[in-house]
């Protein structure tokens, strides 16, 4: 009887231990389930957030460890935006322009824009030029470019850009995996009050998603392609023609200073007889009544002399 009241206790025992694991292990797994939906749902829009959660949870998803994995030999190359200018001379500038399209051609670049200004006679007397080389050879266009004609000036400036790069790429990549998260919650969700919420969240993650590609593009494009800017000028030469002109120019420019001089005199001179004009007639006034009288004055007899007394 014992034997019996032992054997049946200890099967209810075993069958309620089963349940109970049974029951804690669907609690888990709904407790899990429910974390992560609510991991998912509550995750920071923020940059750095999304890459501290990709550098932490990079060894349990492979999608998220694929972001830095990716992004780690890029590391090894430098990124360099570079700038160069140069300003040549020479007496034809168009076996000059020409020379330094035959060094872009050489280094594999394009010419970007082409300004150029001629004289009465049709031919080149400028030219302004931007060229766009790869970066690879950035240097040997530069040595090339000041040998093309007589160099008046140069120089060239590079900015490493690699941080900002290697920055652009991540934030673009964690911004996808954010964005195809966030579709997978909107399939999920059920109320329209949760649909229209994750519906903003996901149009502000496209378009920041779009403000960063096209940073991405325009880094690409300055790091692949250096711009070189070339001003080429036409030398004057001095003719016969140029020296009687200048000569005559002489002449006139004496003439004209001779005239100025003149001018001033004048000037001068008819400022002094306007000073001194109304003195003159206040003198002209006084003289009419004082000539006379001095003449009278000067017509009186002398006295005669007096005898002597004995």
């Amino acid at each position: 009887m014992r034997r019996t009241l032992a054997a049946v206790a200890a099967t209810a025992l075993l069958a309620l231990t089963a349940c109970s694991s049974s029951d804690g292990d669907g609690g888990g797994d709904s407790a899990g389930a429910s974390a992560q939906y609510d991991e998912s749902a509550s995750e920071a829009p923020a940059e750095p957030e999304a890459l501290t959660a990709y550098d932490e949870d990079s060894a349990a998803d492979p999608a998220r460890a694929d972001v830095v994995s990716q992004t780690a030999p890029e590391a090894e190359a430098r990124s360099v935006i570079s700038t160069g200018d140069v300003t040549l001379r020479s007496k034809d500038v168009a076996q000059a322009v020409l020379a330094v399209r035959r060094v872009v051609d050489t280094v594999a670049g394009r010419v970007e824009t082409d300004q150029a200004e001629t004289d009465r006679k049709g031919a080149l007397v400028r030219s302004q030029m931007v060229l766009r080389v790869p970066s690879a050879r950035f240097d040997e266009a530069m040595q090339a470019l000041k040998g093309t004609a007589t160099l008046v000036s140069s120089g060239a400036d590079s900015k490493d850009v690699t941080t900002e790069v290697l920055d652009v790429d991540v934030r673009v990549r964690v911004q996808r995996r954010s964005i195809e998260r966030i579709a997978l919650l909107l399939d999920r969700a059920e109320s329209i009050r949760d649909i229209v919420s994750i519906e903003a969240q996901l149009s502000q993650r496209q378009a920041d998603l779009a403000a960063l590609e096209r940073k991405q593009t325009v880094l690409a494009s300055q790091t692949s392609m250096s711009t070189i800017s070339v001003s080429v000028e036409r030398t004057e030469k001095k003719t016969a023609a140029d020296e009687r002109e200048q000569n005559e120019a002489g002449f006139l420019t004496g003439l004209d200073a001779g005239w100025d001089a003149l001018r001033t005199f004048g000037v001068g001179f008819a400022t002094f007889l306007g000073a001194v004009l109304p003195w003159t007639l206040v003198l002209l006034v006084l003289a009419v009544p004082g000539v006379p009288l001095l003449r009278r004055l000067r017509r009186r007899p002398a006295a005669p002399p007096t005898a002597p007394a004995a």
